[in-house]
C-alpha cells in the first residue's frame, strides 16, 4: 500500500463517528429501507418523473453556462426523521456549453468524495475540462452533511454517527433519480454518473437504481465500504472507543439489530459473506465478556471509558455536555445504581470490545454498502472503473471484484496510491468518462 496514503491520513486529525453508531431505531430504519433501495423497480417508484426542481440562477460565465438549483430530498419523505434539517434541501450546479455542437446533449452527474464541499473542485478539475475536451456537461450535486447541507454542530467532514453515512448514501440515490428524470424532461442525454473515492462509490449506488442504460465511471472505489473503515487507513480516523463502549452498553445492537442484517439474494461467495460472519460469532463473545462483569463497578468503568473517548471530539465546545449525556445514557442502559464513588479495575476485556465493534462495523457496512445487495446496472458494458494499484484507502484484498460482481464492466488501473491518483490523475478519469459516453452513444444513440 502507498506509504504516502498512510502518511497523509496521519496528518489529518479529524475523527469520524465521534458520537457513536446512531440511535438503534435509526439503524433499523436504514436496514429496512436498504431492502427497498436494493430493488431497482421498487426504488424507482419512490421518485415521480415530474418531481419538482427549482432553478435559482442561470447565467453565462465566460465560455460556459452555469445553472444552480435546489429541490427537497425525496429521502425526507421516504424515511422521516433521519435527515438533519440542514441536509433536507438538495443543491446542485450545472455546467453547460453556450451552444451544443451536436444533436446529443450528454450530461454526467458528479458526486462528492470525502471532504469535497461545495462545487469549486469538481467544477474546476472535472466539469470545465470535460466540457472543453469532450463536449460533456456536468451536474455537481452537493452531498448531505457537506457544504450548505452540513449540520451546524458538525466539524468539517466528520460525520457524527455511523448511520449518517447510510443516510447520505440513501439520500444521494434518490436525489440522483430526481436529476436523471429532470434531465430527461429537458431533453438532455445520454446520461452518466461519476465520482472519486466515496463519490465513486455513491455513483455506483446511483446507477444501480436507474432503470435505463447509463454510463458509470467510479474512480478509486470498490464493491464495499466495509474494508475502507476496518482495514484501510481510514480505520485510523474512527472513534473506536466510543463505538466499542456504546456497543457493549446497549445490548440492542447485538440482540436485535443483528437480526435485520441479511445476505443478498445472490450468493457472492465466501469473500463477501466474511463480512456477515459476526452474526454467528459476536453474540458469544459478548456473553463471555458479560459473565466477567460485576454490577457494582460496571457503571463507573463505562463512565470512565466514555469520558476519555469523548475528550477526543472535534467539537470541543460540546465535550462536557456529551460526557454528561453519555453518563445518563450508560446508567439507563446498564441498569446500574449507586453513588458511583468507587471505581474498580475494568472488568471488560478491551480486546473483546474491539473485536465486537470491528465485527459489527463490518456487518453494518456490508449490509448497507456492499454492491451485491443492490441491483446490477442495466448495461455493465458502460461501466469503466478506475482503480489505483497501491490504494491504502480502499483495500481490495479478500473482496469480490467489480468485474465479478458486474460481468461486462472493465477496470483500468493507475500505478499510484489513492491520494496521488486523486491529485494528479484526473486526466485518466476524464478519459474514462468520455470513453463510456462514446460507447453509450454508439450502442443506443447513433
Amino acid at each position: 500500500m502507498s506509504r504516502f496514503d498512510q502518511l497523509y491520513r496521519k496528518l489529518i486529525v479529524t475523527k469520524f463517528f465521534t458520537r457513536g453508531w446512531g440511535e438503534p431505531e435509526n439503524l433499523k430504519k436504514m436496514f429496512d429501507f436498504r431492502k427497498v433501495l436494493g430493488n431497482r423497480d421498487e426504488c424507482y417508484k419512490l421518485v415521480p418523473p415530474d418531481y419538482p426542481v427549482t432553478i435559482d440562477k442561470d447565467e453565462l460565465q465566460g465560455d460556459v453556462r452555469i445553472l444552480e438549483g435546489h429541490f427537497e430530498s425525496p429521502f425526507k419523505k421516504c424515511v422521516p426523521g433521519l435527515m438533519p434539517k440542514e441536509t433536507e434541501t438538495a443543491r446542485f450546479q450545472m455546467v453547460l456549453p453556450k451552444e451544443w455542437k451536436s444533436h446529443h446533449k450528454p450530461v454526467c452527474l458528479q458526486l462528492a468524495g470525502t471532504g469535497d464541499h461545495y462545487y469549486w473542485r469538481r467544477r474546476t478539475v472535472v466539469a470545465r475540462p470535460l466540457l472543453k475536451e469532450s463536449g460533456i456537461a456536468s451536474i455537481i450535486l452537493e452531498s448531505p452533511y457537506y457544504g450548505l447541507r452540513k449540520p451546524k454542530r458538525q466539524l468539517r467532514s466528520s460525520l457524527h454517527y455511523t448511520c449518517d453515512l447510510f443516510v447520505m448514501g440513501g439520500a444521494l440515490m434518490l436525489e440522483s433519480l430526481v436529476l436523471f428524470n429532470w434531465c430527461e424532461r429537458h431533453g438532455f442525454g445520454p446520461l452518466g454518473v461519476t465520482g472519486i473515492s466515496m463519490g465513486g462509490f455513491m455513483a455506483s449506488l446511483a446507477a444501480s437504481v436507474y432503470p435505463k442504460p447509463i454510463s458509470l465511471i467510479p474512480c478509486l472505489s470498490w464493491t464495499t465500504a466495509s474494508t475502507v473503515f476496518t482495514k484501510g487507513v481510514m480505520s485510523q480516523a474512527i472513534s473506536w472507543k466510543v463505538l466499542e463502549n456504546q456497543y457493549s452498553v446497549d445490548t440492542v445492537y447485538a440482540d436485535e439489530i443483528k437480526h435485520t442484517l441479511i445476505s443478498p439474494e445472490q450468493v457472492l461467495g465466501s469473500t463477501y459473506n466474511m463480512g456477515h460472519e459476526f452474526v454467528k460469532t459476536y453474540s458469544d463473545k459478548l456473553e463471555n465478556s458479560k459473565l466477567n462483569q460485576s454490577p457494582s463497578n460496571t457503571e463507573n468503568t463505562l463512565k470512565e471509558r466514555h469520558s476519555h473517548a469523548f475528550i477526543d471530539h472535534d467539537d470541543k465546545m460540546d465535550v462536557q455536555a456529551d460526557i454528561h449525556s453519555m453518563e445518563d445514557y450508560i446508567v439507563k442502559k446498564s441498569g446500574c445504581k449507586g453513588d458511583n464513588k468507587t471505581v474498580g479495575k475494568s472488568p471488560i476485556d478491551r480486546k473483546s470490545l474491539k473485536d465486537n465493534a470491528l465485527d459489527f462495523m463490518r456487518g453494518v457496512m456490508d449490509e448497507c454498502t456492499h454492491l451485491g445487495n443492490f441491483s446490477v446496472p442495466v448495461d455493465p458494458s458502460l461501466i469503466i472503473i478506475v482503480a489505483a494499484n497501491h490504494d491504502a484507502y480502499v483495500p481490495r484484498t479478500n473482496v469480490i471484484s467489480l468485474e465479478q460482481l458486474w460481468p461486462g464492466s472493465q477496470v483500468r488501473y493507475i500505478d499510484s496510491g489513492h491520494i496521488n491518483a486523486f491529485l494528479f490523475h484526473n486526466v485518466q478519469f476524464r478519459h474514462a468518462i468520455a470513453d463510456s459516453f462514446n460507447e453509450q452513444i454508439r450502442k443506443y444513440h447513433s
